[in-house]
């Protein structure tokens, strides 16, 4: 059985969805030793997710962003939570309807995703510094 666990920064992302798969495997090449096992990928912020979805298609991730900002519209009337700016609270909602963690299969040394899947960063501030990430690598 190995596990490990790692953290790491993200660089600093524009708003929008970026697929960071290949930053995430090099950063744990712990990956090639498991046959069988699972990866988990948290992130540790209230403003930004983790999704898995396309990785051809850049139109996919600009479609993404444009509708997440029609489900989750800025300066709604009835937002309370606003002193860090329009696009807070809006982030807040997003990240947890998108979600803080994904876990993907491992099989034989590598993710176990399909040939169009990739892992997202869901950036949902204007302005976001790097985003801070915990990897946990399980398996035989």
């Amino acid at each position: 059985m190995i596990l490990v666990q790692k953290e790491f920064q993200l660089p600093a992302y524009k708003r929008g969805f970026h697929i960071i798969t290949d930053i995430v495997t090099s950063r744990i090449p712990e990956i090639k030793d498991i046959d069988t096992g699972f990866l988990q990928v948290f992130i540790k912020h209230t403003s930004a997710s983790l999704t898995i979805n396309e990785n051809a298609d850049p139109t996919v991730r600009e479609d993404f962003e444009s509708h997440i900002n029609i489900i989750v519209p800025e300066n709604a009337p009835y937002y309370k939570h606003n002193y860090e700016g329009s696009d807070d609270m809006p982030a807040h909602i997003k990240s947890s309807l998108m979600g803080a963690s994904v876990q993907v299969p491992v099989t034989y040394g590598k993710l176990n995703i399909g040939i169009w899947q990739g892992i997202y960063l869901c950036e949902h501030r204007n302005y976001a510094s790097g985003r801070n990430m915990v990897l946990t690598l399980w398996g035989n």
